[in-house]
């Protein structure tokens, strides 16, 4: 999976990040060329900043699945400081997408909607993917399991390495902070380890996120040229070491 943009970056931080509808599809393309499966969406209002206008994002989707039909879309309910669960909620019900990301530490800001934020997707038929950010985040999301209030198949996680903060540098022994069972987990890193990080978690059989949200630069740190050089250089690194 390929994220171009998250929800706080900026043309100012690399030219080639993607903000409006077009530069999303583009990128994507290219990106899709270049060997990646899928897309975390972020999408933008017409100041460039962070948003869940389910306008926006219903006219993304419908572009992404004219360019580029067979790459999966997975939108973000990401609060980034600016929305509240309630918004969140209704992004889902708005947008009813195939597949959402969604941050157990966010909903449970308001423990009174979370049954309703997963028994919703269970409805509408929306995969959803759980962000952990540390192994409590795993822990509620267990409980949350336990209690039905996560319904059953909704098991997918994103095991987020390290967070937006300056020179944080993630390793990969940091994967070592989530419970890797039989149950799909994905990771990303923050950082020019990058792509170290995302070796590893596939060697372990994890599912690998790559791409401008979380790094603008290779091992080096060099700045990638755009999206698609990253995700190329990933799958070349990762076809390489399983050999």
């Amino acid at each position: 999976m390929v994220a171009p943009n998250g929800a706080r970056l900026d043309r100012l931080g690399h030219p080639q990040l993607p903000v409006s509808v077009d530069q999303i599809v583009e990128v994507a393309r290219t990106c899709f060329d270049a060997g990646a499966q899928g897309l975390h969406l972020h999408v933008r209002d017409d100041q460039g900043q962070h948003s869940l206008d389910a306008g926006r994002y219903r006219e993304t989707i419908a572009a992404l699945h004219s360019i580029v039909p067979d790459m999966d879309v997975q939108i973000s309910t990401e609060a980034a400081g600016v929305f509240d669960v309630k918004a969140q909620l209704d992004c889902l019900l708005e947008v009813q997408p195939t597949w959402a990301s969604i941050s157990v530490r966010e909903i449970a800001r308001a423990p009174q909607l979370a049954e309703r934020v997963y028994g919703l997707c269970k409805e509408q038929g929306t995969r959803v993917q759980h962000i952990l950010y540390d192994a409590e985040d795993a822990k509620l999301l267990e409980h949350w399991k336990a209690n039905k209030i996560v319904r059953a198949g909704q098991a997918d996680r994103l095991f987020v390495l390290g967070r937006y903060a300056t020179a944080q540098v993630s390793a990969p022994e940091d994967i070592d902070l989530f419970p890797q069972d039989a149950e799909p987990w994905m990771v990303c890193a923050f950082g020019s380890q990058e792509h170290i990080c995302l070796q590893e978690a596939a060697l372990r059989g994890g599912d690998v996120r790559v791409g401008f949200e979380n790094s603008l630069t290779d091992p080096t740190g060099r700045p990638w040229s755009d999206n698609a050089e990253s995700v190329a250089a990933l799958i070349s690194r990762i076809e390489r070491t399983s050999k």
